[in-house]
């Protein structure tokens, strides 16, 4: 796992728009060695269609008040698989079953993870007594 890159510190407000609206299973791919496409990809779920549109109309939402504007967003009217291109952030914001089924992570299990401080802040634990 690496840390946030030096160059990028604004990742952080990404990665805070998603867990705005309780994203699950966030990962943050460093994808800079393999792709041109992007230097990093979000892989975040929701539990239905409908929190997966409202995570990504939050996200755009919030990067927005912050000067932070998609060059396109795809899928957030049927909330099965949203992708906002920001262009070197790349966000999949999936239903779960959804994203088992394209397994991202097992795709691109070569890059990097990345591990902000938004992220350890948001990590909960479930006890069960």
């Amino acid at each position: 796992m690496t840390d946030i890159p030096d160059q990028d510190q604004t990742l952080d407000l990404y990665i805070k728009a998603a867990l705005g609206k309780k994203a699950i299973d966030l990962v943050v791919l460093d994808v800079r060695k393999l792709s041109s496409i992007a230097d990093v990809f979000i892989i975040c779920s929701g539990r239905s269609n409908r929190q997966v549109s409202a995570i990504a109309e939050h996200i755009q939402v919030d990067l927005k008040k912050h000067g932070i504007k998609p060059l396109s967003v795809e899928g957030k009217k049927e909330g099965h698989w949203v992708l906002l291109d920001y262009g070197h952030v790349i966000i999949h914001v999936f239903y779960e079953p959804i994203r088992s089924f394209y397994d991202l992570e097992g795709l691109w299990i070569d890059a990097d993870r990345i591990k902000t401080k938004s992220m350890g802040e948001n990590i909960k634990t479930d006890v069960i007594i």
